[in-house]
């Protein structure tokens, strides 16, 4: 095996052990032990003060938090995709511009 594949093989290893060890060990405390920023922070503002009232209301509210978390994912899928399409594109481009161009 080269050595750059046994490199990405340890690599790839880390990133799976750092995404399933939170899950298996059950980190995290509380109902939700994986809760977001945003609702950890709403919880502190109620906390420290609780007269305090939004500006406004969010326009859609998801029925649970799956299908927040689920909404969150393809929002995250679609940014990333559109992300790797433009730079697919635009080095695609330069590719072409180098080699449309005489070599002096």
């Amino acid at each position: 095996m080269k050595r750059f594949s046994r490199i990405n093989l340890l690599l790839l290893l880390a990133v799976v052990l750092l995404a399933v060890a939170p899950v298996a060990l059950g980190l995290g405390s509380g109902e939700e032990p994986f809760a977001g920023a945003d609702a950890l922070a709403e919880q502190a503002i109620v906390d420290d003060h609780p007269d305090y009232e939004p500006w406004f209301s969010p326009i859609y509210e998801p029925p649970s938090g799956e299908v927040e978390s689920a909404l969150f994912a393809l929002q995250a899928a679609l940014g990333a995709g559109f992300l790797g399409y433009y730079f697919g594109v635009a080095r695609t481009r330069r590719r072409y511009r180098t080699a449309e161009q005489p070599h002096a």
